[in-house]
């Protein structure tokens, strides 16, 4: 069972509808007990850093995602929760990650980055089957900076971590569920981990 994460962010519907498209079974919910016995964690979400890390301790959940053992796979700001901190609010957060997350700086293009873009440099198995210069989704104006665990990058007046993998977390800036078919292929190849 795949266990999408609520903590009242945006998105969750979008993800729910993705992976129902794709015909895995999932949950959403905030329940530890329900989290730890996942077979596959999402963590998805839209919003502001520092209130989404306040929802997180409000429902005693940092601890339970930082022991999970199962793929995890955060999109948009829940890749960013995972990483050390942000800029955003100046926010402490989950550290699984060691990128810190930094308002985009890109002089003459505008903030928030929306639309399509591509990504390069792509590595590991959420890649599986795509051809470097894919395009997803991005709707954001933070994005986590690039380091050894960056697996795909874009550029958008500066380049940044598109995707990052950590042992069994991964995460992507982008939105999978809203990236057509690449998405969907980057969904399946993470329902295959």
């Amino acid at each position: 069972m795949i266990t999408i994460i609520d903590y009242d962010t945006g998105n969750l519907r979008s993800v729910a509808n993705a992976l129902g498209r794709l015909g895995a079974e999932y949950r959403i919910t905030a329940d530890p007990a329900a989290i730890r016995a996942a077979e596959r964690v999402l963590l998805p979400g839209v919003g502001e850093a520092s209130s989404a890390m306040a929802k997180l301790r409000e429902r005693g959940l940092p601890d339970v995602i930082r022991s999970l053992k199962c793929p995890v796979l955060g999109i948009c700001i829940g890749v960013q929760l995972l990483c050390r901190r942000s800029e955003e609010g100046d926010t402490e957060c989950l550290g699984i990650f060691d990128n810190e997350v930094r308002r985009l700086r890109t002089e003459g293009l505008k903030v928030p980055h929306m639309g399509w873009d591509s990504i390069e440099d792509l590595r590991g198995p959420l890649f599986d089957g795509l051809d470097e210069g894919a395009y997803v989704y991005y709707v954001h104006s933070y994005a986590p900076q690039t380091n050894a665990d960056t697996i795909a990058r874009t550029t958008y007046g500066e380049t940044f971590s598109a995707a990052i993998r950590r042992d069994n977390f991964f995460g992507t800036q982008f939105h999978p569920e809203k990236s057509a078919s690449v998405g969907e292929r980057i969904l399946q190849n993470f329902l295959r981990l």
